[in-house]
């Protein structure tokens, strides 16, 4: 009788914690959305950014400035800031270690190499670029960057290891980056270099609509594979007991990965610490690792990160705006840091 209570409680106490997190990451989401709108250059009341989001009601300078500049960017920097925080949770999945992420294994480098190389071939000879080329370079960059990292990890078995061959890499594909942008004329890199730097800034509603619709597929992939993911947390041998197809679930968890850290990388450039910090931080808040709250939880964490980052960047010094690496190094560096201390007494595997 009381172990059976004792039970009970406890299963409601961790379901009234899940509710309460996911409770405040909606709130702190919602809130983000109105603040991000009303923060700028030309100040919109609350209410009267209400009254133009679901009533249609407002001047015309107001809806133009909510709709066509405020709105794709703050949705833009939600998508992306969700798709890079389910990225690092699916490399920490795979590498079994929570440092991994795409920033720190080099894999966001890697995609930053080769969307600056089409961005100056494109642009010296065409003009412009479409979004699906960046996409498609970033991706190719991504897993080239993982296919290298994957070489590694068959050689060494420390984890410290894989993380230095992953900043090698990250300098390396940064070089090359540097290298490009030194060499290529001004008309190459108009847009180039704040994009290097890693930036929300000139979303717009066929970007945000594309990256929405990636984003949105693979994650609903990767919600689909929870259960794998699950078993795949308890060890190879575990979830081939479980009827896990270990080897095509490393390949789709490495696939996903990809297409979620590319996706951001062509549209936003490289954002740091983003896929290391907040599954933590998620994970911790939980109280849980089970993949069906800690997806979702860790989308949504990246989404508020990200718009709190930009928001900060737009107005920490304006007019002029930081990068969004910046803040988020700013904001995720000593999580990573605590992570660290916290595990020093215990080695990696």
């Amino acid at each position: 009788m009381d172990q059976s209570y004792t039970g009970a409680h406890h299963k409601a106490v961790r379901r009234a914690r899940y509710i309460a997190v996911f409770a405040a990451l909606s709130a702190a989401f919602l809130a983000m959305i109105i603040l991000n709108i009303n923060t700028g250059s030309v100040r919109i009341p609350a209410a009267r950014i209400l009254r133009i989001l679901f009533l249609g009601q407002g001047g015309e300078n107001e809806a133009g400035i909510i709709w066509k500049i405020r709105m794709p960017r703050i949705l833009q920097a939600a998508v992306l800031g969700g798709a890079l925080a389910l990225s690092g949770f699916l490399l920490q999945t795979f590498f079994g270690n929570p440092i991994a992420g795409p920033f720190v294994l080099g894999i966001s480098s890697g995609a930053k190499m080769c969307v600056a190389i089409v961005m100056i071939l494109l642009i010296g000879r065409a003009g412009s670029v479409a979004s699906w080329a960046l996409i498609l370079a970033a991706f190719a960059g991504a897993m080239a960057s993982t296919g290298f990292i994957l070489l590694v990890a068959r050689s060494v078995r420390h984890m410290a290891a894989l993380l230095v061959a992953g900043i090698m890499i990250g300098y390396i594909c940064s070089a090359v980056t540097e290298f490009l942008v030194t060499f290529a004329e001004d008309s190459e890199i108009v847009n180039l270099h704040g994009w290097s730097q890693g930036s929300f800034s000139g979303a717009d509603w066929s970007g945000t609509g594309t990256a929405a619709l990636i984003v949105g597929i693979a994650s609903v992939c990767v919600f689909f594979l929870s259960k794998p993911i699950g078993a795949y947390q308890m060890g190879e041998a575990y979830a081939q007991s479980m009827g896990v197809n270990v080897r095509r679930f490393r390949t789709e968890l490495i696939l996903l990965s990809g297409i979620l850290s590319a996706c951001v990388t062509a549209f936003a450039g490289p954002v740091s610490f983003v896929g290391v910090a907040v599954p933590f931080l998620i994970k911790r808040a939980l109280g849980t690792a089970k993949p069906l709250l800690v997806i979702p939880g860790t989308f949504l964490g990246g989404a508020v990160f990200c718009m709190v980052s930009d928001l900060i960047a737009r107005m920490a010094f304006s007019p002029t705006e930081l990068n969004i690496s910046t803040v988020t190094s700013i904001l995720g560096a000593p999580v990573v840091l605590f992570m660290l201390v916290h595990r020093n007494r215990r080695p990696w595997n």
